[in-house]
């Protein structure tokens, strides 16, 4: 008995005593985690605003004003498609490499075709060839960020403490609303500076340019920042012959984790397309066919990232305290309910109405999306999991959220209403209710209750 008191005192002993150092580390990972991701999703969603608002004028100026929105939205689209692409690759490799390797070259690609894109010729100059280059970088950028997410969302959960992992993750999904709020801050500081003319001309260039900031990331990254203790110890495990890392992680994970794989899919379905109808979809529609001000819309949005950003966090928190499932599901029900009277608040012109459907909106999916850096992660075993999360993320990626803004423009031009788009959400919050009511609970009352116990990583993931 003495002997089992005096080891636990030196096991405490030695918890208490970790050095400084680490837990230093492991802050500035969290920081160049939210600094990384946040400058990533700037370089991506930078483009949806653009797509909206400028790239039907620059880049298809002969087409009709619907004609032209819908193409801009198809190369906003093409992302998308990409990303799972991103997604397949960057998975395979950071499960057979590292996390960090993967998330360095996502990085890097995606700030390269964010500066390119500030560079390209439009189509006064090269005609037709501009928006070819245009899709073409943007497929670029949906590669790159389907690697990103899984590597950075990783990178932070397998580091942190088992009972912090959702507050830990919220610092890849905070990346977000930064990115958002980056975009159209620098968008509007853009405009205001050079004028609507200017703008249109040359202005818009300079957000893109702007992408640049990215590479320094990029290098503290690479030159500061270890992998995840988790991998590290799956490598001395596989270099012992203790644990067997899969050729074909991909493979593996599709075959023996298909269903979750689909079930993590879903659980993205709400925030995923509330979130894109808020950030470009919504912004084209007020402008275009309410007459709404651009500049006034951008504000309203970048508030609504700004209420987002708490809520993140929060949920994150009290996923380690009551679950991950209540909270993603509470959030997906609200997204049901607020549909409708999203588009009854949008459809009446008023700013102030605008900005609670969409602040109200921005919550409801923040609660969903704040818990699934961790609740996503411990769905899958160590060795399969950056390819399981990353198809998973980026299947959701391609078939809600790039086609989200074009499924809205078209819907609303063959109705003349936005009720089948009120519709489209509503469903879309259903299918993440139904999601994570049938995945188990990965960090259940036994865990949070017992210091000792760690989530299960690798249990049956069906309820």
């Amino acid at each position: 008995m003495a002997s089992s008191t005096h080891s636990g005192a030196a096991e405490m002993g030695v918890q208490e005593s970790r050095p400084t150092s680490t837990r230093r580390a492991h802050r500035k990972l969290l920081t160049a985690g939210l600094v990384g991701s946040s400058i990533e999703w700037y370089d991506f969603f930078l483009y949806g605003t653009a797509a909206a608002l400028v790239f039907p004028h620059v880049f298809f100026p002969e087409s009709s004003p619907l004609t032209a929105t819908l193409l801009s939205f198809s190369t906003f689209w093409a992302g998308f498609v990409a990303r799972p692409i991103g997604g397949l690759v960057a998975g395979h490799f950071g499960d057979k490499y590292g996390r960090k390797p993967a998330v360095v070259v996502s990085l890097f690609l995606m700030g390269a075709c964010t500066f390119l894109i500030g560079c390209l010729p439009t189509a006064g100059v090269i005609g037709v060839a501009a928006p070819i280059l245009l899709v073409v970088l943007r497929f670029i950028q949906g590669l790159a960020c389907g690697g990103q997410w899984g590597g950075i969302v990783l990178l932070l959960t397998e580091s942190a403490s088992p009972k912090r992992r959702g507050f830990s993750g919220t610092f890849g999904q905070m990346g977000v609303s930064f990115g958002v709020l980056l975009g159209n801050l620098v968008f509007l500081g853009s405009s205001s500076a050079v004028g609507d003319s200017a703008f249109l001309s040359w202005g818009w260039r300079i957000p893109f340019l702007l992408s640049a900031l990215l590479f320094p990331v990029v290098y503290f990254i690479q030159t500061r920042v270890e992998d995840s203790p988790e991998f590290r110890e799956l490598e001395k495990k596989a270099a012992t012959g203790k644990e067997v890392v899969p050729q074909a992680p991909l493979l593996e994970a599709i075959k023996g984790h298909w269903r979750t794989i689909l079930l993590g899919c879903g659980l993205l379905a709400a925030s995923n397309a509330l979130f894109y109808l808020s950030i470009a979809g919504i912004l084209n529609y007020a402008t275009e066919e309410l007459g709404m001000k651009r500049d006034q819309l951008l504000a309203m949005s970048m508030i609504s990232c700004l209420l987002a950003i708490p809520v993140i966090v929060w949920s994150g928190w009290v996923s380690d305290r009551i679950g991950r499932r209540p909270v993603i599901a509470l959030g997906a029900i609200g997204i049901v309910i607020w549909a409708f009277p999203y588009f009854w608040l949008v459809n009446t012109g008023n700013l102030g109405n605008f900005l609670l459907a969409v602040s109200v909106g921005s919550i409801l999916q923040s609660m969903t999306y704040g818990p699934l850096a961790a609740y996503m992660s411990e769905l899958f075993a160590p060795n399969v999991r950056y390819s399981g999360v990353s198809l998973a993320y980026q299947l959701a990626a391609i078939t809600v959220s790039g086609g989200t803004p074009f499924i809205m423009t078209a819907l609303v031009a063959k109705t003349g209403t936005t009720t089948l788009v009120a519709v489209f959400v509503a469903l879309m919050g259903l299918i993440t209710f139904l999601c994570v009511w049938r995945l188990r609970e990965t960090n259940p009352a036994e865990v949070r209750d017992d210091p000792e116990a760690l989530p299960g990583m690798a249990q049956p993931t069906i309820g």
